[in-house]
């Protein structure tokens, strides 16, 4: 006796014919994806806002409904299309001409850092963990907040920088993966420390248990104060 019903499990009830037309469903789903992201006017995916992602996603939905069951037409598919299409023109349009609905649609930048250390207010309203954060500043460069005078969350979900000249770069917290950077609630030895969780950096001494004045954090790290690595700097 077979163990498995290999006819169940690659096609059920289907005829083996049933494999050409979901091909083709599957060409049409990709043309009308296509053709949405085309007459739309997008301007790239890195560009993409939070209200493309739910229109996107509602079309896509359809689309692999029409490319796997049968028993779903293709002219509705159509249908939702031509909906969709005309809701994000108008929708757009609107945003456009309305400042405040744009931003009620999109939201706006939000500034994340500021002279070398965090909004955290910024922070938790955005719902970012610092651990993402960082990580994307690393991917510019940054070693430490020391060297950023102003960090910007775009709308798309982009960070845009502004940094510190050479001799304006200043003692700052670490970025650097935990593993290496360590974090002290008792400080070791005297110098500067930067706050865990804002990035205020003050001189601390040896065996004080401080709270950051600027948000009660207690947890610190060594403070870096290297200039920032650049294309015209690198040997």
């Amino acid at each position: 006796m077979n163990p498995f019903d290999w006819q169940r499990m690659l096609l059920h009830e289907f005829p083996l014919g049933f494999l050409g037309e979901v091909m083709l469903r599957s060409l049409f789903a990709f043309i009308v994806v296509f053709a949405f992201l085309r007459f739309s006017g997008r301007r790239g995916v890195r560009q993409i806002s939070l209200f493309e992602v739910l229109v996107i996603l509602t079309l896509g939905s359809a689309a692999g409904d029409v490319s796997f069951y049968e028993d779903v037409p293709l002219l509705p598919i159509l249908a939702v299309f031509v909906t969709l299409l005309c809701l994000y023109r108008l929708t757009t349009y609107a945003m456009e001409r309305n400042a405040r609905f744009g931003a009620w649609m999109e939201g706006k930048p939000v500034v994340i850092i500021k002279d070398g250390l965090y909004d955290t207010e910024a922070l938790g309203r955005k719902n970012i963990a610092s651990d993402e954060f960082f990580m994307e500043l690393r991917r510019q460069n940054v070693e430490h907040l020391g060297q950023v005078r102003l960090g910007i969350l775009e709308v798309n979900g982009d960070v845009s920088l502004y940094y510190f000249d050479e001799s304006e770069t200043r003692p700052g917290l670490s970025v650097l993966p935990p593993c290496l950077r360590r974090d002290h609630a008792q400080i070791p030895s005297d110098g500067l420390y930067s706050c865990n969780h804002c990035g205020m950096t003050s001189l601390q001494r040896a065996g004080e248990k401080p709270s950051c004045q600027h948000c009660n954090n207690d947890t610190w790290s060594k403070s870096i104060g290297r200039k920032r690595l650049t294309s015209a700097t690198r040997p």
